[in-house]
C-alpha cells in the first residue's frame, strides 16, 4: 500500500525558499481545527488542543488505512495566529494572541471517520474542546518564506513582510498569519527550527 506524503505532493506549500518571500496559490484543503487564546507556552488550552489534534489525526489515519485502503503520513502541525492589535503579534506579546491550531486531513477523510476518531480519543482524553471540528479552508494567493531559527526570532521577518515586501508588491492582508511547523521543538534546537511563515494577500484596491 502506497503511503502518501503531502509534504511531497504539495512541495511548493511545505518547502519554500528561506531567502525571500514567494507567492503561492493555496488550494482548498480540509483541516482538523481547535481555537484558543493566550500564550502557547503556558495556556492549558493550547496543550489540550495539540493533544486532541494529534490524537484525532492519527485515529483518522489508521481508520483510513483499514476502511479505505489508503495510508498517509500525518501532515505537520499548523497554526493561524492573530491579535486585536497586529503589533501584539510582531512584538511577541503572547498573552494577547488568538490562535487556531490545525492539522491537514486528506479529502478522502469523511465526517463519519472524523466523528469516530473523536469518540475513540475521548475515551483517553475526556471531553473534547468545543471548537474541535473538521473544516475546509482556502487561502488562495499568499506570500510565504521558510524561517530558520527560534519562534521568538520571527518578529523582524514579519515586520519586513508587512512594512517592505507587501507595500512593494502592492498587496494587502487577506487572512490570518499562518505558520507550518516542520520541526519538532521537543527534539530540535531553537536555532535549527524550520517554520513556514505564510500570509494570505490580495492586490490593494
Amino acid at each position: 500500500m502506497e503511503k502518501i506524503d503531502f509534504k511531497r505532493t504539495f512541495k511548493a506549500l511545505y518547502n519554500p525558499s528561506p531567502d525571500a518571500f514567494v507567492s503561492v496559490e493555496v488550494p482548498l484543503m480540509q483541516f482538523v481545527k481547535v481555537d484558543g487564546e493566550g500564550d502557547p507556552n503556558t495556556a492549558p488550552a493550547y496543550r489540550s488542543a495539540i493533544e486532541w489534534l494529534y490524537g484525532v489525526s492519527y485515529a483518522m489515519k489508521f481508520a483510513a488505512k483499514v476502511e479505505l485502503g489508503k495510508d498517509y503520513v500525518v501532515p505537520p502541525l499548523e497554526g493561524l495566529w492573530w491579535a486585536d492589535d497586529p503589533r501584539n503579534f510582531v512584538n511577541r506579546e503572547k498573552d494577547r494572541w488568538n490562535w487556531t491550531m490545525m492539522i491537514m486531513a486528506p479529502d478522502f477523510i469523511t465526517l463519519n471517520i472524523f466523528h469516530s476518531a473523536v469518540e475513540k480519543i475521548a475515551k483517553k482524553l475526556g471531553q473534547n474542546p468545543k471548537s474541535l471540528r473538521l473544516e475546509s479552508y482556502e487561502e488562495g494567493l499568499s506570500l510565504q518564506t521558510l524561517h530558520l531559527g527560534s519562534y521568538d526570532d520571527e518578529g523582524p521577518v514579519l515586520a519586513r513582510l508587512h512594512d517592505e515586501v507587501m507595500p512593494k508588491e502592492k498587496m494587502d492582508f487577506n487572512g490570518q498569519h499562518h505558520e507550518i511547523y516542520l520541526s519538532d521543538p521537543r527534539k530540535t534546537a531553537p536555532s535549527k527550527l524550520r517554520t513556514v511563515l505564510r500570509q494570505p494577500v490580495k492586490p490593494k484596491g
